[in-house]
């Protein structure tokens, strides 16, 4: 059982990472889908999405739920039935999700330079000025930003917020894994700490709302 990594964040909320290591057929062992999430991974033409879908419902099984307990509202945002609060996430062959009392969210990213060519999508003026004052590390820096707007994101759940006009991540240091972040959207303006872990060419940023 390939259960990667367990972070216990505080009393309530817990990250699990798997490492993707299975063969799809293997994954579907032991785990019922529901009629709905077997249509959806029927349709899924790669073989790896297929794969980090059943790797998601075996985290889940960690914690005693199954793939009944889960359900997608109309903005695709994951909820339980027992009304904890969950978000998924899953890149090439590592699978994450995050539970707890509170709103969170979770993202994980393969480190690539390519994001270094569409930074200018998301990264606002003042993100871009620290990212600069950093070049050697760029795409870690900048893997990190999308990760932390990516997870802010999946936290928020709301049509038209945009990564670079409403999302802003406070400057960080590689060497000290907590970043600050901000929505202003609507007219109001909300405040969420965030964390980040590198592992094997991957980052996976998590957030919450922030504590008083």
């Amino acid at each position: 059982m390939p259960l990667y990594k367990t972070i216990t964040v505080d009393e309530s909320t817990n990250v699990l990472i798997w490492k993707i290591e299975e063969s799809y057929e293997s994954l579907c062992q032991g785990i019922e889908l529901t009629q709905h999430c077997q249509n959806r991974v029927d349709n899924m033409k790669s073989d790896m999405h297929r794969r980090g879908f059943m790797s998601v419902r075996h985290l889940l099984a960690v914690y005693g739920y199954t793939d009944h307990d889960l359900y997608y509202d109309e903005f695709g945002k994951p909820h339980l039935n027992d009304g904890k609060q969950i978000s998924i996430s899953h890149s090439y062959e590592y699978a994450g999700i995050i539970i707890s009392d509170k709103l969170v969210g979770i993202d994980i990213e393969k480190q690539r330079e390519k994001i270094q060519r569409i930074a200018h999508k998301f990264v606002n003026n003042f993100e871009a000025g620290y990212v600069e004052q950093n070049d050697s590390e760029k795409t870690r820096f900048l893997t990190i930003i999308w990760g932390a707007k990516e997870s802010l994101y999946k936290l928020y759940a709301t049509a038209g917020l945009s990564f670079e006009e409403h999302i802003f991540i406070s400057p960080f240091e590689l060497e000290y894994p907590f970043v600050f972040g901000a929505i202003g959207h609507n007219d109001t303006i909300s405040h969420y700490d965030l964390s980040f872990i590198e592992f094997e060419g991957f980052t996976c940023v998590y957030a919450l709302p922030a504590t008083e």
